[in-house]
């Protein structure tokens, strides 16, 4: 979630379709998936797809880093630096607009004098709370109301850059902590511990939990890195995918695929086989990307674009033999 402020698969092979290319975003390009060298099954073939699959676009935010939806009331959350990501500036905060991309409340959640919520990034939805990651710790917002309601402070650590949080099956929270020692925190009833320290983690940028395998997926965002599995308790990351120019951000698992955004290239892409396949090009280096999950969309901000765009990821390809 770190940005340059400059600005499986089933046997059958699918085929997404690209569409034209709208204004100012760019151009497409068919980049097909290799087979794996050490002999696995063959890799889909991709068409990388364009602007026509933008549904929908959140627009007028203030350096959103992260979106998260949420289901039950059929809204996304967008987490707002507005300013810079580092300072502690007490102005950030999250926005909530509805599925179809229109603005409920632009400022719903913000921090409190005792608890200024500065620059949030990551987020995540646990029963009634929406966990919000910040500078100097975790933010809980009552995610009806919008009321600040818990904060675990874990400046104690001290942190380099605390980014991304997922829940496991436990119900613990962890967090990624993006900053030089490249740290995995875990944090229950409000207490923060620390679960990994592991330069292999690349340093750690998004975490997604993968129900279906039982796993964390963990995006890196150094150069050289893989995207990781790890399962809570183990001292072993398992390399999923070879990420070698890094900035890996958002890390999503999407109707059984894992999808990853990447700022390198400015494409999301699907992780199959060991290989980083681009799926979808879009305008701005993406951040934290959130998944609509009644419609099979992927929500991408761009911090240096202000905005989020909805993207349709149902497929829209053929069988191929």
């Amino acid at each position: 979630m770190i940005v340059r402020f400059d600005k499986c698969l089933p046997p059958l092979m699918l085929l997404l379709l690209a569409g034209g290319c709208g204004s100012g975003d760019p151009e497409p390009g068919d980049r097909g998936g290799a087979d794996d060298p050490d002999g696995a099954l063959p890799s889909a073939t991709y068409v990388l797809q364009d602007s026509t699959h933008r549904v929908a676009v959140i627009a007028g935010l203030s350096g959103p880093e992260a979106v998260r939806y949420d289901p039950d009331q059929d809204v996304y959350f967008i987490s707002n630096f507005n300013g810079n990501g580092d300072q502690r500036d007490g102005n950030g905060f999250i926005s909530r607009a509805a599925a179809d991309g229109s603005m409920e409340v632009l400022r719903f959640m913000q921090g409190t004098e005792a608890r200024p919520l500065h620059a949030p990034r990551g987020m995540y939805i646990s029963g009634d709370i929406l966990w919000v990651a910040d500078i100097d710790g975790l933010h809980g917002f009552n995610r009806e109301d919008g009321a600040h309601v818990h904060f675990v402070d874990l400046s104690g650590f001290d942190p380099g850059f605390l980014n991304d949080v997922a829940a496991g099956p436990d119900g613990a929270l962890y967090l990624t902590d993006t900053g030089s020692r490249a740290r995995l925190y875990r944090i229950e009833d409000l207490t923060a511990e620390l679960a990994l320290e592991d330069p292999a983690l690349g340093p750690p940028n998004g975490i997604t939990w993968d129900a279906g395998e039982a796993r964390f997926l963990v995006a890196p965002w150094g150069a050289g890195g893989s995207i990781s599995a790890w399962r809570p308790g183990s001292p072993e990351l398992e390399p999923l995918a070879a990420a070698p120019e890094g900035q890996i951000d958002g890390i999503e698992v999407v109707q059984g695929q894992i999808v990853v955004a990447s700022q390198s290239d400015r494409r999301l892409h699907i992780v199959e086989n060991g290989v980083l396949h681009p799926v979808i090009a879009v305008p701005g280096d993406p951040a934290d990307i959130g998944v609509d999950t009644r419609r099979s969309r992927i929500a991408v901000p761009y911090i240096g674009l202000n905005r989020v765009d909805i993207w349709d990821w149902r497929p829209t390809g053929t069988e191929q033999p």
